[in-house]
């Protein structure tokens, strides 16, 4: 039992996100357990990333504080070891076989305790915590240690790091050191906390096979202000890279006694594929879900190369077909597709097998009378939210129907949406079918996590791939064949040498293209190899050893799920016992953590398991959230919810001037924000109005307003050219395009709305696709997609780019050598999408759009005779009326400054 903590103690929050600490304190007493160090080193040796984890603290108060140690690591890493060392003294976490440690486990929960150390968090993210008493001015140092392979996903590998100290720590260090044989192609960074501040403590050195990222900001570097003493350290920092490839069997790597073998050739051509999309619409999918299915499907169909077929089936209480029969995917038949698509409706049950068996037969349909293409790839891609209601509704039953259905023929994928399915079940069904299954969380971005599950499966340009090694070479192989390889992934496979194995180990990888078989050849040095991993002092050696029964640990799991019952105990076995010689907590292991006497003797870490249904958090937000802006009077002004406009009226000595559009004063006063008084008497707003309703006969200046797009004028002037869109050939607009800048941005303008609906900016090198719109910000690279609120930090670095988005909802995209470009929502008068330009004598003379024009040999004519603000603007053959007026700059954000420019209609 831990003693009772005396009345004035503090809640101490120690957070680690994955590899940095959190101390969230819950009452007055500031820094009563404060962090003084915190150092966080991690290897990543040939994709095997090794973390190490160690933070020392101590108590100031002058009374026992409990702190609780909390982390977060990926969902697919095992943790090794965590120790503690209190008053000098170590103690240790010990892990056992999951029923050695279930006693102890289950005397914890009988007290009343918190026994489980590990829960899921979040997409990626899993928590563990633990809690401890610390006496004054002791010291407690915590240390804990996980690894993980970081698997290739849509061409990158991805190294996820959370930020939130909550408090300035003396010493905060964290080192990443990545090195790769084959030669790292691309490196970059993405904060959601870096400031300009904190950007120079982030240091990042490269060469050809090692890369260094350093993070080691000083306390005022973390520091939100002279004033304040909160840390701004609070987000998440990501790692992503790249190796080099080749045409080629890949790289066979050595260390230690074993090998590992990374194969992801470049240069092949894609397979064509043949999918049917069997999406459920029953009752469950109603709402925000099936709006986002249509969204993500229509962007879906689109990528469809016109070699390929397809086929749509939508189920719920019975299931329908799109088209009889695949169709090839023609620029018409997708356009059909996409207007299926977009008119399914959710209502009903949920007939999962009736639809996955009529899908299998569109398939052996088409195959038995030679309708697909020779050496195409057929899949199916399953999208459910619930369990099976109609129909036959045995989970078992459905998947061996579904499994003879298929006979081995197609490979099967299916998404489970939100947390009401059972992913269980799903998991089975496409493990049975040479397919896998993935989550897809309720979220602002889950059309978008549909679209990118699709696109690692969208590619294939494999099938039937097989490893085949000397046997007198190696022994204990992980998995050697595979049955589909994706452009974007990369197949593993690691082993033991043999004693005697030979000087030089070889490989021959086989597979299946269209038309025809290839085969690749390797030869690998064993001595040589060997060397390479000796040399680099900061890389974790002997981690080949553990990457092997990592990935055959994870294997062997994942074939448990599939197994029969008697194969399936002979699986567990093996896992058990390489968990336990390997000090691995997966799902058959368990860590238990011993703490000094007279405190909780021991608490139990278990690794969470996807599969278990639970009850999830649905973050949408449901109705309508209305709202008042109601300012200091006077000359201030009070927004109106439920207009277009956001600000109608402007106070001005406790007068109520209309602005252009008007709502009657029953209209006005119905809205219970800005009308109603607890009294039900009168408000301010029946004075100002009742003084002054004569004024609303007589015209009242309109407020300055923010221009569509302000333009920084060519040459040497400071002066800035305003534009206003007030007619369009059509809603789809070149802003600007410079080939040379590989530069190009579009938008769609609502002439209704006097807005932009969306604005896209796209860039060649490198290949990236910002896309905003009021709601968010999409960025694509290669065939990723990210999603981000506005008015977040954002900090990325990428060769070639940076982007950076702050608390106003600027976000700059920038390059020493382009023009920089800026997106911004804004909310003041005349609110929407604006765009920004900086640097805009890096245009080239290729310059074009309906905004580049006007940096390509503009002239200005003379002033008129008898206005001097008036004058002619000549730009690529048109002329322009410009004139000298009054606008609200928002290039510094709301609530902008009054700026004078030459304003132009287009």
């Amino acid at each position: 039992m831990k003693p009772p903590a005396p009345a004035h103690a503090c809640a101490i929050v120690l957070v680690l996100l994955p590899l940095l600490a959190v101390l969230q304190t819950t009452c007055a007493q500031k820094n009563a357990i404060d962090i003084y160090s915190l150092t966080v080193d991690s290897r990543v040796s040939s994709r095997f990333a090794h973390t190490v984890i160690t933070s020392r603290v101590v108590n100031r108060a002058d009374s026992m504080q409990e702190a609780t140690f909390q982390m977060e690591l990926p969902k697919k890493a095992f943790i090794t070891n965590f120790s503690m060392i209190i008053d000098g003294v170590m103690y240790p976490g010990n892990i056992k076989q999951k029923d050695a440690a279930q006693k102890q486990y289950s005397a914890a929960v009988a007290r009343g305790e918190s026994a489980g150390l590990v829960k899921a968090t979040g997409r990626k993210m899993e928590q563990f915590q633990v809690s401890v008493s610390v006496a004054p001015s002791a010291k407690v140092t915590f240390e804990l240690v996980y690894e993980e392979l970081l698997k290739r996903r849509l061409g990158v590998y991805e190294l996820l790091l959370k930020v939130q100290p909550r408090q300035l720590v003396k010493h905060l260090q964290m080192d990443i050191h990545i090195f790769e044989p084959q030669g790292i192609s691309f490196l970059e960074t993405e904060s959601t906390f870096m400031t300009n501040e904190l950007a120079d403590a982030l240091t990042i050195s490269q060469n050809q096979t090692k890369a260094h990222i350093r993070f080691k900001p000083t306390l005022s570097q973390q520091q939100k202000s002279a004033e304040q003493q909160d840390t701004v350290v609070d987000g998440n920092l990501i790692i992503r890279y790249d190796v080099n490839r080749t045409l080629s069997g890949g790289s066979i790597q050595i260390e230690n006694g074993y090998f590992v073998h990374y194969f992801a050739p470049e240069g092949l051509s894609m397979i064509p594929k043949n999918v049917i999309f069997v999406i459920d619409t029953s009752g469950s999918m109603m709402g925000k879900k099936i709006r986002q299915t249509r969204e993500a499907l229509i962007k879906i169909l689109e990528d469809l190369r016109p070699e390929d077929h397809f086929n749509l089936i939508s189920f719920s209480r019975e299931a329908t077909q799109w088209k009889p029969s695949l169709v090839p995917a023609s620029t018409q038949n997708v356009e059909e597709a996409k207007k299926y698509a977009n008119s399914i409706k959710a209502q009903g049950g949920t007939n999962i097998n009736d639809a996955m068996l009529m899908a299998v037969q569109l398939l052996d349909t088409a195959t038995r009378e030679e309708q697909l293409p020779s050496g195409s790839v057929s899949l199916f891609l399953l999208l459910t939210d619930g369990d099976p209601t109609v129909g036959e509704t045995n989970p078992t039953k459905i998947q061996k129907n579904v499994q003879e259905a298929i006979g081995g023929q197609y490979s099967l994928f299916c998404l489970g949406f939100g947390f009401d399915v059972s992913y269980a079940f799903l998991e089975k069904l496409a493990l049975d079918n040479g397919g896998l299954a993935r989550r897809i969380y309720e979220d602002s971005d889950s059309a978008l996590q549909l679209q990118d599950f699709y696109q690692e499966v969208a590619n294939p340009l494999l099938t039937a791939v097989t490893f085949e090694y000397p046997s007198n070479a190696v022994e204990e192989v992980t998995q050697d064949n595979f049955r589909l390889f994706f452009k974007g992934s990369e197949m593993v496979v690691a082993g033991k040498l043999r004693a005697q194995s030979p000087e030089v180990l070889s490989a021959i990888v086989s597979g299946q293209l269209p038309m025809e078989n290839i085969t690749f050849q390797m030869e690998s040095q064993v001595a040589k190899q060997e060397e390479e991993f000796q040399k680099p002092k900061y890389i974790f050696h002997g981690f080949m050893e553990r990457l092997w029964a990592y990935l055959t640990i994870h294997q062997l799991l994942e074939r448990m799920v599939s197994a029969s019952d008697a194969d399936k105990q002979a699986l567990e076995t093996q896992a058990l016992g390489l968990s336990l010689n390997y000090s691995f907590v997966t799902p058959l292991t368990s860590m238990v953590v011993t703490k000094p006497e007279g405190q909780e003797q021991s608490q139990v870490a278990e690794k969470p398991m996807e599969n278990v249904k639970t009850a999830g958090v649905n973050f949408s937000k449901a109705g309508v959230s209305l709202y008042a802006r109601v300012h200091d009077l006077p000359s201030k002004t009070v927004g109106t919810p439920g207009l277009n406009a956001p600000v109608l009226y402007r106070y001005t000595s406790r007068k109520l001037d209309p602005d252009l559009r008007i709502p009657s004063r029953k209209g006005f006063l119905a809205n219970p924000l800005l009308a109603s008084s607890s009294s039900g008497g009168p408000t301010i707003l029946d004075d100002y109005l009742d003084e002054t309703m004569e004024a609303t006969t007589s015209a009242a200046p309109a407020p300055i307003q923010a221009p569509t797009v302000i333009l920084p004028l060519p040459g040497q002037s400071t002066d800035q050219l305003c534009v206003d869109i007030k007619r369009t050939p059509g809603p789809l607009l070149l802003l600007l395009s410079d080939p040379d800048q590989g530069l190009e941005v579009t938008g769609e303008y609502k002439m209704e709305k006097a807005q932009f609906s969306w604005i896209e900016v796209t860039f060649k090198n490198p290949q990236l696709q910002v896309h905003v719109s009021p709601e968010h910000v999409v960025v694509t690279r290669g065939r990723r997609s990210s999603e981000y609120k506005w008015k977040e930090t954002l900090f990325v670095v990428m060769p070639g780019l940076t982007m950076t988005m702050d608390k106003a909802g600027l976000l700059l995209l920038s390059s020493p050598d382009k023009v920089t470009i800026g997106l911004l929502s804004w909310d003041g008068l005349g609110e929407g999408l604006r765009l920004l330009l900086r640097d805009t004598d890096r245009f080239s003379s290729h310059v074009d759009g309906i905004l580049g024009r006007f940096y390509q040999g503009v002239l200005w004519g003379p002033p008129d005779t008898t206005d001097d603000s008036k004058r002619t603007l000549r730009a690529r053959g048109f002329d322009f009326d410009a004139t000298r007026e009054l606008k609200l700059d928002y290039q510094e954000g709301t609530p902008g400054t009054e700026i004078s420019c030459w304003s132009v209609a287009l």
